[in-house]
């Protein structure tokens, strides 16, 4: 008998499933090579697997702190006095998630009440939008502007007003690969300060850059106290599936958090928050070949699909590349990647999936090249083909 009243929540309605793991899907099956989905094809450092295996052995299975391990808050307090020189209190500042993904969502629940506005710069990673969605805001996108995706100050700027309560910055930044430079960080501070807006930083890449530094907004002027710094090991130590994150806010904002965080998923994975832990003690050399490495496959990928005539973009940092596909003439950006995976064997993203309206993003591609080398030439040999078979 098929229930009377409503069976799914209005806030169902608008979201689809995850554009990103559908394609991986299809390349499973086609049998492709997955250059869509940001996860890494090789293995995490020694140091950490070999501290989760004793995490384990040591009986470290029950549930940690809710808000975290001690062992990890306190070397993630360590680290980012060492990088940025910022004062983290362990104990009333940082909140150890089930990735930085549940520590959007998570921080977002805490802050944002519904009717309230969050700016969103598109295109933007797929969870945004609906993260907004979710806690009742309206979502407010404002564009980032190719070839080298800037935000017109002007427009931003319109996009705040008494109702916006956050603003979503996310440097590097996926898809674009764009690092946002200290003047435009301060810009985006200067508009929270005057409209009492809270900046949600999604910090998840980093330690990943080849082109300037990476500065947290936290550590701008004001700012310390009106700015949630999230970030993960997910990218840093490609330890994707170990869904460990964390979120660094003032005390005042850290409280509400944590009671979210609590209901929402009680903790992350206790073991392997003793592996991070470790794995933060590897400190600024790691994180400098971290950089090298991911350089030398970005400019693998990039000359193949410069050479395929994909008209690429070269990105600052994170370990993506947009494409811009519209010398192809075959199809929409959906069409477009479920052919190619289908007919070339190489796995992409549809660029619409990272804007608020799929027309935005019908001549984009995003490709990934946290894959080794091997599998970067060999997608490469593939690609050359595309041309052909899809125009």
């Amino acid at each position: 008998m098929k229930l009377s009243k409503r069976a799914l929540a209005v806030r169902t309605e608008g979201f689809t499933e995850s554009v990103i793991r559908e394609m991986t899907r299809l390349c499973a099956v086609h049998g492709g090579i997955n250059l869509a989905q940001g996860f890494p094809n090789f293995p995490a450092p020694d140091l950490l697997k070999d501290a989760a295996k004793r995490a384990i052995d040591a009986d470290i299975n029950q549930y940690a702190i809710t808000w975290g391990s001690q062992s990890l808050r306190d070397a993630l307090a360590k680290s980012y006095g060492e990088t940025y020189g910022m004062a983290v209190d362990p104990e009333t500042m940082l909140t150890v998630t089930c990735g930085s993904t549940e520590a959007m969502v998570s921080t977002l629940l805490a802050i944002v009440d519904p009717g309230d506005e969050v700016v969103v710069l598109e295109p933007f990673y797929e969870n945004y939008g609906p993260d907004a969605a979710i806690c009742g805001a309206k979502p407010v996108f404002v564009p980032l502007r190719p070839p080298t995706y800037t935000f017109d100050r002007d427009e931003l700027r319109a996009a705040f007003s008494a109702r916006t309560k956050a603003i979503i910055v996310n440097t590097p930044n996926n898809p674009t690969g764009r690092i946002f430079t200290r003047e435009e960080l301060e810009f985006i501070a200067g508009l929270c300060r005057e409209y009492d807006a809270i900046a949600v930083t999604d910090e998840i890449y980093e330690h990943i850059r080849y082109g300037g530094p990476h500065i947290p907004m936290a550590t701008l002027d004001g700012m310390a106290d009106r700015t949630v710094t999230i970030s993960g090991a997910s990218k840093t130590f490609s330890v994707t599936g170990w869904r460990v994150g964390w979120i660094v806010a003032a005390p005042h904002l850290t409280g509400g958090i944590r009671k979210i965080h609590d209901f929402v998923t009680v903790g992350a994975p206790a073991p392997l928050q003793e592996a991070v832990a470790a794995g933060l003690t590897l400190g600024a050399p790691y994180y400098r070949d971290l950089s090298v490495h991911y350089r030398e496959r970005r400019d693998t990928l990039f000359a193949s699909l410069e050479r395929a005539g994909f008209r690429p973009q070269l990105p600052e940092g994170a370990y993506y590349i947009l494409c811009d596909i519209s010398g192809f003439d075959a199809g929409d950006d959906v069409t477009f990647t479920r052919r190619l995976v289908a007919e070339v064997g190489v796995a992409a993203v549809p660029g619409s999936s990272f804007f608020s309206r799929p027309e935005l993003g019908r001549d984009l591609i995003r490709f990934t090249f946290c894959k080794t080398d091997d599998l970067l030439r060999e997608a490469g040999e593939r690609l050359l083909r595309a041309r052909e078979i899809l125009s």
